[in-house]
């Protein structure tokens, strides 16, 4: 442990924990083994870590938020897998972020600056972005892949192996069981691509001529009546100079569960 570092003697920290610089733990938290936590990190009362987690510099985590827990997953056979989490998250009341497993790569990600509010999950082996905002009792199952800057909204859920792309947006209530197209609003239960997000582009400051491309990008792939070859061909020709326009194309053609339409 560092110097500066406020640890209430009601807290239970082990000894094989590392804790850094201006860290605070709160009253009842109990920290376990090959625990790593960076600095100034601010751990309110009844937060529970377990490793191996190694968690960055200046994350806020509030009461009952339960970190680098056994995966979910009856595979899972005691083995060592890991947590990692970036800097300056904001981890709401009761939100669980669970270790990966063997058969996932071993690992579970989360980014840096990321919401995640209230009741919501992340499972094992789960790669999150940055700047993402997971609303309350958002849930990933395992193995989702989620882009920086995407909204996930409340009481929705990603079923596994599903990819939710840059800025998607996913309303309140929807049960995602394909891709999630990146900044389109996508919801329902199944879930159904709604249209381009276009509050949300304008809003993070994108120029009309690409929120213009985008537009044209979703037409012509969903809403025109060509082949999905021949309209992507098109979308190539006619807007493949917009960077974009390019990481929409691509991420609809890696979809290996197929995309939210």
């Amino acid at each position: 442990m560092k110097a500066g570092s406020g640890i209430d003697p009601r807290a239970v920290v082990h000894a094989g924990a590392r804790i850094g610089e201006d860290v605070t733990i709160g009253a009842f938290c109990v920290i376990g083994e090959d625990v790593t936590i960076g600095d100034r990190c601010r751990l309110e009362s009844h937060v529970v870590i377990e490793g191996p987690t190694e968690i960055g510099p200046e994350n806020q985590l509030s009461p009952m938020v339960s970190l680098g827990g056994a995966p979910q997953d009856l595979k899972y056979g005691g083995e060592r897998t890991r947590l990692h989490i970036g800097a300056r998250n904001r981890i709401r009341e009761f939100v669980t972020i669970n270790r990966g497993t063997a058969g996932g790569g071993g690992e579970t990600r989360v980014g840096d600056d990321n919401l995640l509010m209230a009741y919501a999950h992340v499972a094992h082996d789960c790669r999150v972005g940055s700047r993402t905002i997971f609303a309350n009792a958002a849930t990933l199952a395992g193995h989702v892949e989620v882009g920086d800057d995407a909204t996930v909204g409340a009481f929705s859920a990603v079923h596994q192996f599903c990819r939710v792309a840059r800025h998607a947006f996913i309303g309140g209530f929807t049960v995602v069981t394909r891709d999630a197209l990146p900044w389109v609003l996508t919801v329902g239960n199944r879930a159904k691509a709604s249209g381009i997000n276009l509050v949300g582009l304008r809003r993070r400051g994108y120029p009309p001529e690409t929120i213009s491309a985008l537009k044209r990008c979703y037409s012509l792939l969903f809403r025109s009546k060509l082949l999905q070859e021949e309209a992507a061909r098109r979308v190539e020709q006619e807007l493949g100079h917009v960077a974009e326009v390019r990481y929409f194309l691509d991420f609809v053609r890696t979809s290996e569960r197929g995309v939210c339409r």
